[in-house]
């Protein structure tokens, strides 16, 4: 067999990523998004592209947060391994599938090559999670009515709502953060991500009881792709009532305000309380995503 040669894509050559077949319709699910050519890297063996790979980041990163893109040729797993593991890019591998991947043949068959690629590469499953897509034909559901909802514009306050929200927490990526740097750390990753969105600061929202107890926050934002429900969170004390509903709704209505035509969502598959407040408020999952991660896997 040719020897592989593998690199990176430019302007001039970037239509070589179209060379292979989409069985999983990443592009269709992504048709909102833009890839960098230098971020696209192929494999080819005698000039024909046998493996192709697309990271992706904001417009103001110097370097892809994610890769979210991962095809090969019938036969050319190693290939499709050895382009990942030559990638100067050490992140997240979100393997974007369609909703019930796991039912169909052709796609479960797909998926699992990306799984073994994936792995081949020093790669591990780390979380499961749904992705949502609420628009105007889901129906916007109605405010509760039960929580009052101020702006914060204190930076100190947010982070330490969040310390106490994720102090009892079922998201993956905020306990992978405790584990290595404490509430701290997973507050500030948090803070992060909400300052790397490039929507309005004054969006962010506390709420609270008509008697003036926190409840929680909820973050509308726009990601680089679009509007989308940034953060919801229940400090510990507040939870048992359904006021993560509340906030959903509250941050999906905002939104609307604002001229949302799509809400993009997304909450780990084992997180079953959430995942029952984006289906009673209307947002239907429409893929689903398996986040693999670089590094020594998690007992």
């Amino acid at each position: 067999m040719t020897d592989l040669v593998i690199r990176a894509l430019g302007e001039r050559d970037a239509h070589l990523f179209d060379s292979l077949p989409d069985p999983l319709r990443v592009g269709e699910a992504m048709s909102h998004v833009t890839f960098r050519p230098e971020w696209q890297r192929v494999a080819l063996r005698d000039g024909e592209v046998v493996a192709r790979a697309a990271w992706w980041g904001g417009p103001k990163d110097t370097a892809p947060i994610e890769l979210n893109w991962l095809d090969v040729a019938e036969g050319e797993e190693e290939a499709g391994a050895e382009l990942l593991r030559t990638s100067p890019y050490a992140v997240e591998y979100l393997l974007n599938l369609p909703a019930g991947w796991r039912d169909d043949p052709v796609l479960l068959a797909a998926g699992e090559t990306r799984l073994r690629v994936a792995r081949a590469a020093g790669m591990h499953p780390f979380v499961e999670r749904y992705q949502y897509r609420w628009t105007p034909d889901c129906g916007l559901p109605e405010r509760p009515g039960r929580l009052v909802f101020r702006p914060e514009p204190d930076d100190a306050v947010i982070l330490d709502v969040l310390r106490r929200v994720h102090s009892a927490t079922l998201d993956a990526h905020a306990l992978r953060a405790i584990e290595e740097g404490g509430l701290d750390q997973a507050a500030q990753e948090e803070l992060d991500f909400f300052h790397w969105c490039p929507s309005p600061r004054d969006w962010w929202q506390l709420a609270y009881t008509p008697g003036g107890d926190l409840v929680g926050l909820h973050i509308p934002a726009h990601n680089p792709s679009g509007p989308c429900i940034g953060f919801i969170g229940v400090v510990p004390e507040q939870r048992g009532h359904g006021y993560a509903y509340d906030l959903l709704v509250e941050c999906t209505q905002v939104l609307v305000a604002q001229g949302a035509e799509f809400i993009a969502g997304a909450t780990d598959q084992g997180n079953f309380p959430m995942a029952a407040n984006f289906a009673r408020a209307g947002h239907p999952v429409v893929r689903e995503r398996i986040h693999l991660a670089t590094g020594p896997s998690q007992p």
